[in-house]
């Protein structure tokens, strides 16, 4: 049986009040048309034809190189749309799942069943419906006494005893694929609006005495769709809490959901721990024995395992096994962490490599930089990068000690098992073995102090050791 997917992405969808088309407006990480791709991906369809519209060039750019592209030129309803899709279905085609862009919770085992009782029941037409308790805005679907759908009947038209129906039309179809053609080829858009709508394909097989047949949805809360900000809001959240199940049902500790924000690219292995107020976001990866938290927010990262995260910012970066970030560190893109090291608070890196053992414990920056094993940077310590026109690399080799309150001022080399005293600033490279001091001797005057204030009450101000 050739199963195909078209999915109605035309209309801009006004209500949100954005310059960008309703179905790219992101959910958990990534625009919601591409939940629906996934989704329908995992159903193991033959083709999938979305149909665009209006900024179809952005739309077309985000999905391009997965789906086949119709375009329905003029926005003339659903119904429209479909027929726009028509000429490009494969010509295997037997059953034909249609579906709206806007609506990302949509599970593969609903549109499996969908699929499966329009075939078994040779029905023309299988109707995806669903029980609320709120029907308002949906189409009411009546059914007679062999549990079939006679007619579906939109609220505008519906009697005051009609609205009190409970079922509805989720406006998920699976068509028979000859029944879909010649039902579209007979729509007529005798209507206020003036647009053929698709739900009419179910009175015209009706009429046919084909049959039409209800599949229920087990959850409703896969129907939830966005036509404005407050329901973005609603289905972010939904999409959020199916995440967050997924994984504490694959063993990973949350400690509170309500504070936990998982994107629908992210990895996460058993016995992970996040603690409130993590954001794992992008495709961000988390070993086994990993806790994260609280209150960090990990982009495009790999966390090894057995490390600790807390209170971190970290953009596209990796940190290894046996680590600890933070609190209050900032790894900027590209820095790479390795095994056992210890980033403290206050710390930022950026585009820089710490290798195995060492420790930069507090109050430093490493900025386009290699720092071998086993060194130590001390508090306060500053890689120069930039020159105020380009950056330059900063390399310290393993086994060395670079002291509290060091610049080291880039381009610059710094050899194995290195000494570097606080205080120091470093301008030339240093071979293996060297012990560095970079600081002028000090100088102390005696009895200066007292005498320099009673010089200042009178008005005087040169230095009271020249005084004679």
């Amino acid at each position: 049986m050739g199963k195909s997917a078209i999915v109605l992405a035309a209309g801009h969808g006004t209500r949100m009040k954005s310059r960008t088309h309703k179905v790219l407006h992101r959910v958990c990480g990534k625009p919601m048309i591409m939940h629906i791709l996934d989704t329908l991906n995992r159903v193991g369809l033959d083709q999938i034809i979305v149909v665009v519209g209006q900024q179809r060039e952005a739309v077309t750019e985000t999905i391009k190189g997965r789906v086949d592209i119709a375009v329905q030129e003029e926005q003339l309803g659903t119904g429209d749309a479909v027929r726009a899709a028509l000429p490009h279905l494969r010509d295997d085609t037997d059953s034909v799942v249609v579906l709206y862009g806007d609506a990302p919770l949509i599970q593969p085992e609903t549109l499996f069943r969908l699929f499966e009782t329009q075939w078994h029941q040779e029905a023309a037409v299988a109707v995806l419906t669903a029980e609320v308790d709120n029907p308002a805005g949906f189409g009411r679907v009546f059914l007679d006494d062999k549990k079939q759908i006679v007619r579906v009947v939109e609220e505008k038209d519906a009697t005051e005893a009609e609205r009190a129906n409970r079922l509805v039309n989720t406006g998920v179809y699976a068509y028979e694929v000859n029944a879909l053609k010649s039902s579209i080829a007979r729509l007529k858009a005798d209507n206020a609006q003036k647009e053929f709508y698709l739900t009419d394909t179910l009175g015209i097989l009706n009429s046919d005495n084909q049959k039409v047949v209800p599949v229920s949805v087990s959850n409703v809360d896969e129907i939830a769709s966005v036509n404005d900000r407050v329901q973005l809001a609603h289905v972010e959240k939904l999409c959020r809490r199916n995440i967050l199940e997924q994984w504490m049902r694959a063993g990973v500790s949350i400690e509170d959901p309500d504070n936990t924000y998982i994107e629908s690219d992210v990895e996460l292995e058993q016995d992970v721990t996040l603690l409130p107020g993590t954001m794992l976001l992008g495709t961000t990866k988390v070993k086994s024995f990993a806790e994260i938290g609280p209150n960090s927010r990990l982009v495009n990262t790999t966390v090894g395992e057995n490390t600790v995260v807390q209170y971190t910012v970290a953009l596209d970066s990796v940190i290894g096994n046996e680590s600890q970030v933070g609190p209050f560190a900032y790894l900027r893109p590209w820095s790479q962490v390795r095994d056992n090291v210890k980033v403290g608070n206050f710390v930022e890196i950026k585009n820089s490599e710490i290798g195995d053992n060492t420790k930069v414990s507090h109050l430093a920056y490493v900025g386009d930089a290699q720092i071998g094993r086993n060194v130590n940077v001390g508090c306060g310590v500053i890689t120069v990068n930039y020159d105020g026109e380009k950056k330059h690399r900063t390399v310290v080799g393993d086994d060395s000690f670079v002291g509290s309150n060091v610049n080291l001022i880039a381009p610059v080399t710094i050899g194995d098992s290195v000494y570097i005293c606080a205080g120091s600033t470093v301008t030339d490279d240093v071979d293996d073995d060297g012990f560095v001091i970079g600081r002028t001797r000090q100088a102390t005057k005696p009895n200066y102090v007292r005498a320099w204030k009673a010089q200042k009450a009178q008005g005087i101000t040169r230095d009271p050791s020249l005084t004679t």
